[in-house]
């Protein structure tokens, strides 16, 4: 009788879950690597003797993953490996879209992949100057590929990636 006489329940609001990321402040990487870039100074950068980078990122807990190769009349080769890469995530991907990158002064050129659904690299792209120069990227988590809960943080690295593509330098 006394659950009568209570008030009656109003539904909550929707929460919408609020992540704040700083803006960046991009700082170039040079190296003896035949190549150069930008990269948030929020970032730990890490290069290895055959130039390939980790760009880690502590606080989403995420990294971009560079390799580099030099092209030796493989161009092709490379880019279906770059390819098969990028597509051995349908399994746990609900779809994957691609957007090409054109440079023709700096001769970079490329695509961005991203792979919706809980895949484990979200984004991976690859460019190259077509006739000596290769690398391919891919964006990884240090935590379990939820796609709704990371997709903030996968757009903030995607605005990173692309500020890696558009500053890409070659050295020649």
């Amino acid at each position: 009788m006394l659950s009568c006489f209570k008030e009656d329940t109003l539904p909550k609001p929707k929460a919408q879950l609020r992540l704040e990321y700083p803006s960046p402040a991009y700082e170039m990487i040079d190296s003896d690597c035949p190549y150069t870039f930008d990269t948030s100074s929020a970032t730990k950068v890490k290069l290895n003797s055959k130039c390939w980078v980790n760009i880690d990122y502590p606080k989403l807990k995420a990294s971009i993953n560079m390799t580099y190769r030099p092209v030796e009349d493989n161009l092709k080769e490379l880019l279906i490996e770059a390819e098969k890469l990028t597509f051995n995530h349908t399994i746990k991907a609900d779809g994957i879209s691609s957007a090409p990158y054109i440079n023709q002064q700096k001769k970079v050129y490329g695509s961005i992949f991203e792979v919706t659904g809980n895949a484990a690299s979200p984004i991976q792209f690859h460019v190259t100057d077509s006739s000596s120069h290769f690398i391919t990227g891919a964006v990884y988590f240090n935590v379990q590929p939820n796609y709704d809960s990371i997709k903030p943080a996968i757009n903030y690295l995607q605005k990173d990636i692309i500020r890696i593509i558009e500053s890409l330098e070659w050295k020649d």
